[in-house]
C-alpha cells in the first residue's frame, strides 16, 4: 500500500518533534515536508532545531538533512504533501488565517492548536468519544468553498485526563464535576533544562486553562445541528488547573454528582466495556484498552502509568464514595502523546479509514 505523504507545520516546536517520532514508521502517513517559520526555512531540519530537540530519544536520521520550507508557502507544501498536521506557535488569529488557507488550497489541516476549537463547523474530536462529529465537515467544505480542504481539531490536553473516564457515566446522568488538574511542564512546551523555576515548585496558574477545561467537554459531549456544533448544556463543571514539576503526564482529581447515583461496581463495568472507533477499527494509535482501572491506592502516577499503551491510553484509580459529591477518583493521561500529537494523529488515522482524505 503506498503511503499518504503528509506535512507537519511547526516541525520544530516539541509537538512538532513528537509528530515526527509518532510518524517515522508510520503505516499509512509519509513525512515528506516539514514547515515551521520564515527564519527555520531553507536551513536542514537537524540546524533549524539545533540544540533544542526535546524528545528522549534521539532525533531520526531519516528527518535530519530535509529542508525546512517557510509555512507561510503553502503552494510549495501542496506540490508535496496530501495534508498536514499543525503545531505552529504563532497568536491565535494567526493561526486561525494559516489554518483556513491551507483548507481552501485544499490541503486538510488536522490540528493541535486551540485556535479553530469554536469555529462551528470545524469538529473538535476524542476519536473513542465524538467521532460522529466529523460530519460537520461537509457543512465546513461548503463554507470554505472546497471540495477537499477542511480542519479538524483535537481538544486541549488536560480534558483527556478526565473526560474519557465521565463520557461513559453520562448514563447515570452527570449533574455537577468539580476536577483539578496537576500538568506537566511539556504542556508548555518545556523541559527541567529549560526551566529550572519548576524543580521543587507548584505554579497554581495556566493561562486559559481552567476556561478551556470547563467549557471544551461540553462541545465534545454535544451534537451537530444544521452543520455546526452545538454544545451539551450539561453538566455544570469547574476547574482548577495547576503547573506540577512533572515532566510529562497530567493527572485530575475529580469530584462527580449524578442525577442516578451508580454503584462502584457499575461505575468499573462502565470504564472496563468502553470503547469507540478505534478499536473497533483497529487504527495503529487506538489503545487496545481506552480506559484502565488500578485497584491500588497509589495509582495512577506519572511516572509509571502515563505510556500504558504507548502512551494513547487513560488510567484511572482512587474511585470512592465522597462525602460532599457522589464519588471522587483520579485520571491521568499523557499530555503530549494523547493529550497533543499522538490525539492528533489518531484523528487523522480515523478520517483515513473513514475517506475524508479522498
Amino acid at each position: 500500500m503506498e503511503k499518504m505523504k503528509v506535512g507537519v507545520v511547526g516541525a520544530t516546536g516539541m509537538v512538532g518533534q513528537r509528530f515526527l517520532m509518532l510518524l517515522e514508521n508510520h503505516p499509512y502517513f509519509e513525512v515528506a515536508a516539514l514547515a515551521a517559520s520564515a527564519r527555520s526555512a531553507g536551513k536542514t531540519y537537524a540546524e533549524a532545531v539545533g540544540d533544542r530537540w526535546k524528545m528522549k530519544a534521539a532525533m531520526p536520521e531519516k528527518y535530519k538533512n530535509m529542508i525546512v520550507h517557510d509555512a507561510a508557502d503553502i503552494d510549495e507544501m501542496k506540490a508535496l504533501v496530501s495534508f498536514v498536521f499543525c503545531a505552529v506557535d504563532m497568536k491565535k488569529d494567526e493561526i486561525k488565517a494559516l489554518e483556513e488557507a491551507y483548507a481552501k488550497k485544499e490541503i486538510p489541516v488536522v490540528s493541535n492548536n486551540s485556535a479553530n476549537r469554536w469555529t462551528p463547523d470545524v469538529p473538535m474530536v476524542i476519536p473513542e468519544i465524538n467521532d460522529a462529529h466529523l460530519e460537520v465537515i461537509e457543512a465546513q467544505r461548503k463554507r470554505l468553498g472546497t471540495k477537499r480542504g477542511f480542519i479538524a481539531v483535537k481538544p486541549n490536553c488536560s480534558i483527556q485526563s478526565y473526560v474519557p473516564a465521565l463520557t461513559p457515566l453520562r448514563k447515570f446522568g452527570i449533574k455537577e464535576v468539580v476536577a483539578t488538574t496537576y500538568q506537566a511542564i511539556s504542556g508548555a512546551g518545556k523541559t527541567f533544562k529549560e526551566w529550572p523555576e519548576m524543580i521543587d515548585n507548584i505554579i497554581p496558574y495556566i493561562g486559559g486553562e481552567e476556561e478551556k477545561s470547563e467549557q471544551e467537554p461540553l462541545r465534545v459531549w454535544g451534537k451537530v445541528e444544521n452543520g455546526e456544533i452545538v454544545k451539551a448544556d450539561a453538566p455544570v463543571i469547574t476547574t482548577q488547573c495547576i503547573r506540577v514539576p512533572v515532566s510529562d503526564g497530567h493527572t485530575a482529581a475529580v469530584f462527580v454528582r449524578f442525577e442516578n447515583k451508580p454503584t462502584k461496581e457499575e461505575i468499573l463495568e462502565a470504564w472496563a466495556s468502553f470503547k469507540g472507533k478505534p478499536q473497533e477499527l483497529g487504527l495503529p494509535n487506538a489503545p487496545e484498552q481506552f480506559i484502565t482501572y488500578f485497584e491500588e491506592d497509589n495509582r495512577p502516577q506519572a511516572a509509571l502509568d502515563r505510556d500504558i499503551y504507548g502512551g494513547m491510553g487513560v488510567t484511572v484509580g482512587r474511585l470512592r464514595e465522597d462525602t460532599v459529591y457522589d464519588y471522587k477518583f483520579v485520571g491521568l493521561s499523557h499530555n503530549t502523546l494523547r493529550g497533543a500529537a499522538g490525539g492528533a494523529v489518531l484523528i487523522a488515522e480515523l478520517l483515513y479509514r473513514e475517506g475524508y482524505f479522498n
